[in-house]
């Protein structure tokens, strides 16, 4: 099932012995466009600090209630290693976040989820799996908020469309399927959905996402694949 991310920021986290805030954020890696942590608010509770949730925590999820239950307790996630998650989440930190909770490291192994092989995703193949997303690869930085990259202005190979609305998230493989963009008055002010295999790379220096399709591929898409705005 998919959710747009707008609509999952304002869900509420549920854990085995109660709430412990709503959803934030959600970082996913820019290169597999794995979902790898949600922000949570936590409010008082934890005297307004964020803390990180990975998927390999994530039980049922709730969408009409708009709940997602959390497979750990308050007390675990109380103890849990301080991430600044106004910064890049470097491979130190989560190395430090994985061996807390005793999970294996995505980063280790083939898939887009490591040895863990949770959830049962098949990493990327031909040669969009070797692109650099705007960052050397050897680096830390490779997760992104889809708050911050919200607004970036789309370019097509024949100039721009528009700008980057939400993401499409399938919370069960917790993947970005595609991104939303507004696609302005050369489109009739539609929201187009843009699967992330046609997004060749993300320029943060610039604020923009570069795709693989022309003004025409994107005319032609699919009606199902087209949303109206708002």
């Amino acid at each position: 099932m998919n959710i747009n991310s707008k609509e999952f920021y304002s869900h509420t986290l549920h854990t085995t012995d109660g709430d412990i805030g709503h959803v934030k954020d959600l970082y996913f890696d820019d290169t597999t466009w794995a979902v790898r942590y949600l922000v949570a608010e936590t409010g008082t509770w934890l005297s307004e600090r964020q803390v990180l949730l990975s998927p390999n925590a994530f039980g049922r999820w709730d969408r009409e209630a708009q709940v997602l239950h959390v497979k750990l307790t308050r007390k675990q996630i109380e103890g849990s290693p301080l991430i600044e998650t106004h910064r890049p989440v470097s491979r130190q930190h989560e190395e430090e976040y994985y061996r807390y909770y005793g999970w294996p490291g995505y980063w280790d192994g083939g898939g887009m989820w490591g040895m863990a092989g949770f959830p049962l995703v098949t990493p990327p193949t031909g040669p969009e799996a070797n692109r650099h997303h705007g960052h050397n690869q050897r680096d830390d930085v490779h997760l992104r908020s889809t708050k911050a990259v919200t607004g970036y202005h789309i370019e097509a190979t024949d100039g721009a469309i528009g700008s980057v609305s939400g993401f499409i998230v399938d919370v069960k493989a917790w993947v970005v399927r595609d991104i939303v963009v507004e696609a302005g008055h050369w489109y009739s002010g539609k929201e187009i959905l843009i699967p992330t295999r046609s997004i060749e790379r993300i320029c943060y220096n610039e604020s923009k996402v570069f795709v693989t399709l022309s003004k025409a591929d994107i005319q032609r898409t699919e009606e199902h694949e087209v949303v109206k705005a708002g």
